[in-house]
C-alpha cells in the first residue's frame, strides 16, 4: 500500500502497531444492504440532524455518532470531485513485541474481501466508479482513501463501511499476502542500505518507546505471523469509537453526515485495549550505529530527541515546536539555505547532499534529524562535525531577520498552496485527528509561527542539541555485486506501487 514518506523514512519506518484481543459486532453483509445505502440518501437525515455538530471556523464541520465515530466534512466546490478517507487510530506503536508488522499486514488484508465484496472486487469497483484508491500504515494510524467524482461518493462510502465492519478472508489469502509483505520488506528495507540504517537507528535510539519497531515488521515476526493474529488485531482496534471519516470536496456536509449515520450508526462501540504510556527514559550519552552494506555512497544520520507539538494550550511548548520548525527550515528549507550553502557548494564543499527534518507531531516522542552524503575524500566524522557546527553556529550567533522572513513567507505560501489539493486537506485532517491535535492545526500553527523570534530559534538550538541526546548512524559502503544492484534498482522502480 502507499507509504507515508518523509525525508528519512518510508511509511513502514515511520509508524507500526500491537495485538491485544477484542470483539467486533458483525454488520449485515448482504449486497441488498449496500444497494439500499446507495439509493436512499435522505433516509437517515432526521437521525443525522440529531448528531452533535460543531464547526471550527475554517469550514470544517464535525459530528460524532452515538457509537463514537467522528465524521469530518469540509466542503470545497472548486471541482466536481471528492476525497473520502477512513482513518483508524492504530499503528505500529500499538503493536506488542513479537507481532511487529501486524498493523501493516492487516491494512493489506482489508482489500481481501467481505461476504458481499469478494477479494479484489473493492479496487475494481472503485475504478469502475472513475476513482482511485489505496491505503497507508504509519506508526500512529492506518488510513484508507478514495478519490472519486463527487456524485459517486455514496457508493464508495458504502463500500468502505462494508469493509470496515465485515472484513473476512481465508487463511490462504493471508498466507499469500504475507509473502507479498515479506518481499516488500526485502525490496524496501533489506535491499536499501539507507532504509536498513534508519531501521537500526530507530531500534537503538528508542528503548521504551514503541517507535523502536519497524512499521513493516521484523522478518522473524513476519515469519511467525498467523492468520488469526491479524483477525484478532482487526477485532480489537477497528471500532467506530477508534475511527474518523473524513470527506473533502464538492459535497453537502449534511448529506455526508446522513450517509455516515446510515452506514456506520448500527455498529457497536468497543472497549479498546489499554494504551500503555511506554515513556522513554532520558538518554544520557550518544548512541551510535554502524552498518556495512553494498552501496554506492557513504551516508550519515544524526538524530536528537526533541519536544513535539502536543496542543496549543501550552504556549511555551508550542513556541518551542514552532522554533524547531523554523530552525529546520533555516538549515534546509530553500535553495541557498545554510546546509546547502555551507556544506554542498563552493570550494569548501564537504557534502554531495545535506538535509534536516523535524517530525513536529505524533502520538509518540519526536526527533530532529540531519542527514548527509560526504563528498569523495571527506570522512563521515568530518561531515558529522560540519553539520553539527551549523546548529552550534546558530546557538552561538543566532539567525538573521532575513532568514526568518524568508522561512515564514514560504511556510504561509505552502499552507495556502496545500489548499489547492483536496487530498492534502483530507490527509492533514485525518493525521491531526489521529494524533489528538485540533483538526485545524495547520491554520492554527500560522500565527505562532509568524511570532517566532530569532532569540527563540537560538534558544532551542542551544537547548536540545547536546551529544548527550544524540544518536548517530553511519553507512559504510561495500562493493556492489550485480545481483544486489539489480534488486536495488528494481526497488527504486517499484516505488510505491507494491500492494
Amino acid at each position: 500500500m502507499t507509504p507515508s514518506l518523509s525525508m528519512f523514512e518510508f511509511s513502514h519506518y515511520k509508524t507500526a502497531l500491537k495485538t491485544p484481543l477484542g470483539h467486533i459486532q458483525r454488520a449485515a453483509p448482504a449486497l441488498a444492504l449496500i444497494a439500499a445505502f446507495l439509493f436512499s440518501p435522505l433516509l437517515w437525515a432526521e437521525s443525522a440532524a440529531k448528531m452533535p455538530i460543531s464547526q471550527t471556523g475554517h469550514g470544517i464541520v464535525v459530528s460524532t455518532l452515538d457509537n463514537g465515530l467522528t465524521v469530518v466534512v469540509k466542503a470545497d466546490p472548486r471541482a466536481p470531485t471528492a476525497v473520502h478517507m477512513l482513518w483508524v487510530r492504530v499503528g505500529s506503536m500499538d503493536e506488542v513485541d513479537g507481532y511487529s508488522g501486524i498493523a501493516h499486514i492487516l491494512e493489506h488484508m482489508m482489500f481481501k474481501g467481505t461476504p458481499s465484496v469478494p477479494a479484489g472486487e473493492f479496487s475494481r469497483k472503485v475504478a469502475a466508479l472513475g476513482g482511485r484508491e489505496n491505503a497507508f500504515t504509519n506508526r500512529d494510524y492506518t488510513g484508507y482513501f478514495q478519490q472519486i467524482p463527487a456524485h459517486q461518493l455514496h457508493a464508495v462510502m458504502a463500500l468502505e463501511a462494508d469493509r470496515f465492519a465485515n472484513n473476512e478472508w481465508a487463511d490462504t489469502e493471508f498466507l499469500h499476502e504475507l509473502e507479498v509483505v515479506k518481499e516488500e520488506r526485502r525490496m524496501r528495507t533489506d535491499d536499501q542500505p539507507r532504509s536498513q540504517l534508519f531501521e537500526q537507528l530507530q531500534a537503538a535510539q528508542w528503548q521504551a518507546s514503541p517507535y523502536r519497531r519497524p512499521i513493516i515488521g521484523w522478518m522473524s515476526d513476519l515469519d511467525a505471523m498467523q492468520p488469526q493474529d491479524a483477525r484478532d488485531f482487526y477485532r480489537a482496534w477497528y471500532a467506530p469509537n477508534n475511527a474518523v471519516l473524513v470527506v473533502v470536496g464538492d459535497v453537502d456536509p449534511a448529506d455526508v453526515q446522513a450517509q455516515a449515520q446510515k452506514l456506520y450508526g448500527h455498529l457497536k462501540p468497543k472497549v479498546l485495549p489499554p494504551r500503555r504510556p511506554q515513556v522513554e527514559p532520558e538518554q544520557k550519552g550518544e548512541r551510535q550505529v554502524s552498518l556495512k552494506a553494498p552501496a554506492e555512497q557513504a551516508y550519515v544520520l544524526m538524530s536528537w530527541k526533541v519536544p513535539g507539538l502536543t496542543n496549543f494550550e501550552d504556549a511555551a511548548s508550542t513556541k518551542e515546536a514552532m522554533a524547531l520548525s523554523v530552525l529546520s527550515a533555516i538549515l534546509d528549507g530553500y535553495d541557498g539555505s545554510r546546509l546547502d550553502k555551507n556544506l554542498t557548494q563552493g570550494p569548501q564543499q564537504v557534502a554531495l547532499q545535506a538535509g534536516s527534518d523535524y517530525s513536529l507531531s505524533g502520538r509518540g516522542p519526536q526527533v530532529f534529524m540531519l542527514e548527509g552524503i560526504p563528498k569523495k575524500g571527506v570522512s563521515m566524522d568530518t561531515l558529522k562535525a560540519k553539520m553539527k557546527a551549523e546548529i552550534d553556529n546558530i546557538a552561538k550567533n543566532g539567525v538573521s531577520e532575513h532568514e526568518l522572513k524568508l522561512v515564514k513567507a514560504q511556510w504561509v505560501a505552502q499552507a495556502v498552496y496545500k489548499r489547492d489539493s483536496l487530498f492534502n486537506q483530507a490527509q492533514e485532517i485525518g493525521a491531526f485527528w489521529s494524533e489528538g491535535l485540533p483538526l485545524d492545526t495547520s491554520d492554527r500553527m500560522i500565527e505562532p509561527l509568524l511570532k517566532v523570534t530569532a532569540q527563540e530559534v537560538q534558544a532551542v538550538a542551544k537547548k536540545y542539541f547536546s551529544d548527550e541526546h544524540l544518536s548517530t548512524a553511519y553507512l559504510w559502503p561495500q562493493p556492489l555485486d550485480a545481483e544486489t544492484l539489480k534488486r536495488q534498482q528494481a526497488a527504486k522502480k517499484m516505488g510505491d506501487t507494491i500492494r
